[in-house]
């Protein structure tokens, strides 16, 4: 979880890796020099002042930062606080590659070669899988270039958003709309495409998404 005062050491730790202080970072970036001192940090009444996403966001285009790479220090900081691990890697593949034979066993589990790796901070459980979305065909909800976390592990419920491999190498990503014994009701997570009911005994696997990296 994001932490108030983790956000701003680690815009401090950003303004260190480029060898400047708060406020020449802020005027790089086109904001008033005391946009990120210390005295802007709480509110005249003791609260807590977050830095604004506009403010930020100017902040990591001018340096070339990704968010992910921002949220990512942001994570580091607090795990070293905690002393909590910083997540492991988990294999990662595209999902147009993903309905190929010899990358899942019959659990749903990752296997063989050919899976790349990412790093996600906060994880810890080591069956995880991340798919990375090629194309337009899950908009608005899942765009080309997103990665989506995968625990086969996890227990499924109505609503929860879903991956699914049929017997015939199909992977599809939908939202569970409702299982019984016979089928599973999946809904479509773009409006231009329909809802889909399929048998149970076609469907080899079926596993929770539990986050998404936009």
């Amino acid at each position: 979880m994001l932490n108030h005062q983790d956000i701003w050491a680690a815009l401090d730790n950003l303004a260190l890796k480029f060898s400047m202080s708060t406020s020449a970072m802020a005027r790089q970036a086109g904001l008033d020099p005391t946009t990120f001192n210390k005295s802007k940090r709480q509110s005249a009444d003791g609260k807590p002042r977050w830095p604004s996403t506009e403010s930020l966001a100017k902040v990591l285009n001018v340096l070339g930062v990704d968010f992910q790479d921002f949220a990512v220090l942001t994570a580091e900081i607090t795990a070293k606080k905690f002393g909590q691990s910083m997540g492991v890697t988990i294999p990662l593949i595209d999902l147009s590659q993903a309905g190929g034979e010899g990358f899942f066993s019959l659990a749903g589990m990752p296997m063989g070669d050919g899976w790349d790796a990412v790093r996600v901070p906060g994880v810890n459980d080591e069956h995880i899988f991340a798919l990375q979305i090629s194309g337009d065909s899950m908009a608005p909800v899942l765009r080309h270039g997103d990665r989506v976390i995968v625990a086969p592990g996890e227990t499924i419920r109505r609503g929860d958003r879903i991956v699914v491999k049929m017997r015939n190498g199909e992977i599809l990503i939908k939202e569970l709309q409702n299982i019984n014994a016979k089928v599973a009701d999946l809904g479509a997570l773009s409006p231009d495409y329909p809802n889909r009911v399929v048998a149970l005994k076609d469907v080899m696997w079926i596993s929770r998404i539990v986050w998404v990296s936009q």
